[in-house]
């Protein structure tokens, strides 16, 4: 019940914050609902007119068991619902569902009746009771019917200028092939449209009813009259009115799993664990409590959620403070203004140098981009980590949780990002340094093109199960799987599979999984010259070899994979065999350089000579498998070739010789030096 006491800390926390309209912690005793129309009425329960609403969601009051209800006889709610409730001459119009007129008349009647009745519930009662829903509407053309007077299911002329498609036909849902009666035609049910009030009289400026926050309360005391039987609350400890059915609605509107249900009192479920049938016995939580949580619960995932398909992911600080997301990319964080006393870091790309020392220069945004949450946070405020997923579509479960002090949250959310940090090529505006995401790194080591999409994308599944993986290794700063790094070398070395974004996206990615599984060797995000291990120098071969043909082939102009690149694989599984194809093929490419410009050629040779002479015994003529380093000496030796230009015999960086030429006024036009 650990969660559960949490999210209900939240949600006391939560409704003290001062938010914008829209943002607010839900009341309890409501639920959230896609509404389709709105009929405006007078004080006195005249209707006046009716509009087809567009995307819209009101907050609605609800009993405990119309929140999420279900079944064949679903109950209604007490105010705002579907037509086949609020309308009693539905069933005279065709109306092809049900009706549940009585149920929601009973049950507005009981409320307009009570001591705490409000204005605007005798005004809907009034008009419901007169009958003529359906009629009015129709009146109002907000909904149609044929010539029989019955509903339609579908428009039945052609679009056109002269007769465009009601709005109707196109907000509610489509009915699903086996309950159509033209199979081959869309068609809808009108009266699953959800209707929503609006009463207007002399000198009330909140109309709606679902923004009157005195028609909210009115309810919530109405409801709390009607609870359940008392109980201990496994969450609070003592006695209080305990729910019998817990909200639904988590994920989105239409959203039917349940974290907390017990429906089955008189199957197998409770036989000889427990003395009575009572779900109480199981898990007793208090009706007020079940509420707010999940209605914390169910704001969370709205404001700050990650979501992977129907898998869910939520980190939050009890206080309702915000805190940084740990599944977000650097890039994605760094975008995100963080207020220090008297410093606002905005720019992701301020004081980077991705030139020289990228590891550095990182780790220092990182640092100042956290001190605004140290700023704020206190040490030793309750931060939690909740994933959820569903098994059914009634059923959901919590996957993960765990709850961490602020300060060691922030060290590890600052840890996975310096240990994991990389330069990253996401497209072409979209160049960073740092961690990748978790659906990012899922996405390069699994990613397949799926049936005839020509966009490579990951299995449901497989997602799910990855992202699951991967959580622990940020929060809890577990070490990431093996075979997940493995399957991302692999993919990256097979680059002929993969389009050029989709290659250069992998690399990054590739290279920051492997940098931060191997920690103890201190690898930079910059090229070292200094670094001797075999696979590292085969790395930095490859990249001037792919450099050098790219330079000769960009003289003759031709576009086209080079040698290096289209035997990235089989210089992986044997890089000495597969090196001398690759240095051979070399040839006519260096002859092509040394009549263009031969001082570039001899930066090229001078840094091959220079590789070479780096290799330990007899390191370079072993012709074992290539590890994941070869990647991250490929990426920084090309990144530093094409960071460099060859001037006077020299490698210079480009940016230095650009601000001395136009110190002197003038560009050099030499493509070699």
């Amino acid at each position: 019940m650990s969660w559960l006491a949490k999210l209900y800390e939240t949600y006391e926390a939560g409704v003290k914050l001062n938010l914008p309209d829209g943002k607010q912690l839900m009341p309890i005793s409501h639920t959230l609902q896609n509404a389709h129309i709105k009929i405006i009425i007078d004080g006195s329960g005249n209707f006046k007119r009716a509009e087809v609403l567009a995307k819209t969601q009101v907050v609605l009051p609800a009993t405990e068991k119309s929140a999420g209800r279900s079944g064949r006889l679903p109950p209604p709610h007490p105010l705002a619902d579907k037509l086949q409730y609020v309308a009693k001459d539905y069933p005279d119009h065709g109306g092809r569902k049900p009706s549940f007129f009585s149920g929601y008349e009973q049950l507005i009647a009981e409320w307009a009746n009570s001591p705490y009745s409000h204005e605007k519930v005798v005004a809907v009662y009034n008009y419901i009771s007169k009958g003529r829903v359906i009629s009015d509407l129709v009146k109002s053309k907000s909904i149609h019917v044929g010539d029989d007077g019955k509903l339609l299911a579908c428009w039945p002329f052609e679009s056109d200028v002269e007769r465009p498609t009601p709005l109707i036909f196109k907000v509610l849902p489509t009915l699903q092939k086996d309950k159509r009666i033209n199979k081959d035609k869309p068609e809808v049910e009108q009266g699953d449209a959800l209707v929503c009030w609006q009463v207007e009289t002399d000198g009330d400026l909140q109309a709606e009813t679902w923004t009157d926050t005195s028609l909210q309360d009115s309810w919530i005391q109405f409801d709390s009259t009607n609870v359940g039987k008392s109980g201990l609350c496994f969450v609070m400890g003592e006695d209080q009115a305990l729910a019998t059915n817990h909200p639904a609605k988590l994920r989105h509107s239409g959203d039917k799993a349940k974290l907390l249900s017990a429906n089955d009192s008189s199957g197998f479920t409770f036989r000889g664990r427990f003395t009575s049938s009572d779900a109480n016995q199981a898990a007793g939580v208090g009706f007020v409590v079940t509420q707010k949580a999940h209605n914390a619960l169910r704001w969370l995932i709205a404001r700050q959620g990650f979501r992977n398909g129907d898998q869910v992911y939520v980190a939050w600080a009890v206080s309702g403070k915000t805190i940084p997301d740990p599944l977000k990319a650097s890039w994605d964080l760094l975008k995100e203004p963080v207020v220090l006393q008297t410093v606002t870091v905005e720019d992701p790309d301020q004081s980077l140098d991705h030139g020289i020392d990228l590891g550095g220069s990182f780790a220092l945004r990182f640092k100042k981009y956290l001190a605004g949450y140290h700023t704020k946070l206190e040490a030793n405020e309750q931060i939690v980590v909740m994933g959820m997923d569903a098994a059914t579509p009634g059923r959901m479960g919590v996957i993960y949780y765990r709850e961490l002090l602020a300060s060691e949250f922030l060290k590890r959310v600052e840890q996975w990002h310096s240990n994991f940090a990389w330069h990253q090529n996401y497209g072409k505006d979209s160049h960073f340094t740092g961690a990748p995401s978790p659906k990012e790194i899922t996405w390069a080591a699994y990613c397949t093109k799926l049936g005839d999409k020509s966009k490579a994308e990951v299995n449901d599944k497989l997602s799910k199960a990855t992202i699951e993986r991967l959580l622990p290794c940020i929060v809890d700063a577990v070490a990431i799987p093996r075979d997940l790094v493995e399957s991302s070398v692999h993919r990256v070395s097979n680059r002929l599979g993969l389009d050029v974004w989709e290659w250069e996206k992998c690399l990054g990615i590739t290279c920051s999984l492997y940098r931060g599984t191997h920690q103890e060797r201190e690898y930079e995000m910059a090229l070292e010259e200094d670094r001797i291990t075999r696979d590292y120098l085969y790395g930095r071969l490859l990249a001037v070899a792919e450099q050098l043909e790219s330079m000769a082939l960009f003289f003759a102009g031709e576009r086209r994979e080079t040698t290096a690149a289209r035997l990235m694989q089989r210089f992986s599984d044997r890089p000495f065999s597969t090196w001398k194809t690759i240095e051979d093929s070399l040839v006519p490419y260096k002859a092509r350089i040394q009549s263009k410009a031969s001082g570039l050629l001899d930066g090229y040779k001078e840094i091959l000579d220079q590789i070479h002479d780096l290799f330990l015994g007899d390191d370079y003529i072993k012709d074992n498998r290539l590890s994941g380093e070869y990647l991250l000496g490929y990426h920084c030796q090309r990144k530093w070739l094409r960071d460099r230009k060859r001037v006077k015999g020299q490698w210079v960086l480009k940016e230095t010789v650009e601000s001395e030429c136009q110190e002197l006024g003038f560009c050099n036009q030499n493509k070699g030096e």
